[in-house]
This record gives structure tokens, C-alpha cells and sequence, in this order.
């Protein structure tokens, strides 16, 4: 089950995109122009996008532009018009599919479930959320984004900090050996030595602040990610 927010300014086109993906099993948010699509994308944390093109105040190009400055909710974009051009402006501001108006809603719900799977997004301990978000505190994570929020400041991690970390969320409350760690996150093949994961155990518990005593050294073993610190 998805959360899809639906922008639109035309009501009956948000119904009949509702309708189908309640029958569907989905959950839906309803917007009636651009700036309601960005305040309910940041608000509401929709799974997915449907964005007109033509909508008041603001429209589905700027838009996107703005939800993806804080966002990478997958978006799809829907015009009447079908030129070139425009798909190539949707792609280039990061949108993830074009559909063209007068439109086959079944086959817009087919198309929402096949970015949905070219995003990875699967189920996660039992949820029907297909987001995987760990969150405690004022720390965030969204893992299917590699995105890190901070008291709602989203932070930049370099690549293997978000490797470490994630690893460590995805074993949260599980001790693990250094030799695990790095074998999860480096891989296999790795011939550097434990100061390499220590080294960036310091660098990622920098960039968490406050929320750094979650990782907890274990002395003698590796680390464990501790929810109830």
C-alpha cells in the first residue's frame, strides 16, 4: 500500500485518480495546486507524486524543482500536452514518468507500481509501509532515499558513512564484530585494517551530533546501534 499525493486543480481528475487507488488499496492526498503539492510533500511524506503539468500558483515544473531541494519522492507528471520538449523539461528537473492527458487510470496505477519498484521499495518488518524510515528521537533516516535528517535538517553523510550507518539501522540492537562490519560495508575483499572502521565510526558519530551515543562501542567485539540509549 502506497500514500500517493495527488496535485491537480481539476477536481474531477483528482477523484477518479483517487477512486482507482483506493480500489487499489492505496491511501491518497489531495492537492489543488503547486504550493499544496510542496507544503503535503513535506508535511505528509507521500510513498509517490502524481503532478499535473498546468495547475494555479504555481506549476508541476517548479513544483518538482522545489520538492526535490528537500525530497526524493518518486514524482510522476501529468500533461495534456505531449511534446518532446515538455518530457524532456520533466526528466531534467527529476521527475520519474510522464503520463499524457486524456489518461487510462489503470494504467496510470501500473505505471505507479513500476517506479515503485525501480525505487527498490519493498516492505519492511511486517509494515505495510513501502518506505523504509527508522527514526528515534530527532534523528531520521529514510534508508530507501540515503537520506539523514537531524532535528529535520537533512545532512550530508559521505557514501560510506551512509553504508556504516545504514548497516548498523538495518541490525539495530544486535552486537557486531568489526570483522562483520567490515566485511558488510567494505566487502569481502577489503585488506585494510580495523582502524578504517574506526576511523569512520568517528567521522559518522561527528556528523550525528547529540544522537551519536546511539553508537555504542562494544570493547574487545565491534559496535551495536542502541535505540534504548
Amino acid at each position: 500500500m502506497y500514500k500517493i499525493l495527488i496535485a491537480d486543480d481539476e477536481e474531477g481528475i483528482r477523484r477518479l485518480i483517487t477512486k482507482y487507488a483506493l480500489f487499489e488499496g492505496h491511501d491518497t492526498i489531495e492537492a489543488s495546486n503547486g504550493m499544496e503539492a510542496i507544503e503535503f510533500c513535506r508535511r505528509e511524506n507521500p510513498d509517490i507524486a502524481v503532478i499535473d503539468i498546468m495547475m494555479p500558483e504555481l506549476d508541476g515544473f517548479s513544483a518538482c524543482r522545489e520538492i526535490r531541494k528537500f525530497s526524493d519522492v518518486p514524482i510522476i507528471i501529468l500533461s495534456a500536452r505531449g511534446e518532446e520538449y515538455d518530457k524532456i523539461n520533466g526528466f531534467e528537473v527529476g521527475v520519474d514518468d510522464y503520463v499524457v492527458k486524456p489518461f487510462s487510470p489503470k494504467e496510470l496505477m501500473l505505471r505507479i507500481e513500476a517506479v515503485m519498484k525501480r525505487y527498490g521499495a519493498r516492505l519492511i518488518g511486517g509494515s505495510e509501509t513501502r518506505k523504509e524510515i527508522f527514526e528515534v528521537g530527532g534523528l531520521k533516516v529514510d534508508v530507501t532515499a540515503r537520506i539523514v535528517y537531524i532535528d529535520g535538517n537533512r545532512i550530508d553523510l559521505t557514501p560510506k558513512e551512509y553504508d556504516l550507518l545504514f548497516y548498523l539501522l538495518k541490525n539495530k540492537n544486535i552486537a557486531l564484530s568489526r570483522e562483520k562490519l567490515i566485511s558488510e560495508v567494505w566487502g569481502y575483499d577489503y585488506y585494510g585494517d580495523d582502524r578504517t572502521l574506526d576511523t569512520h565510526i568517528k567521522l559518522l558519530r561527528r556528523s550525528l551530533g547529540k544522537y551519536a551515543e546511539h553508537i555504542v562501542t562494544l570493547r574487545g567485539v565491534g559496535y551495536r546501534f542502541d535505540t534504548e540509549v
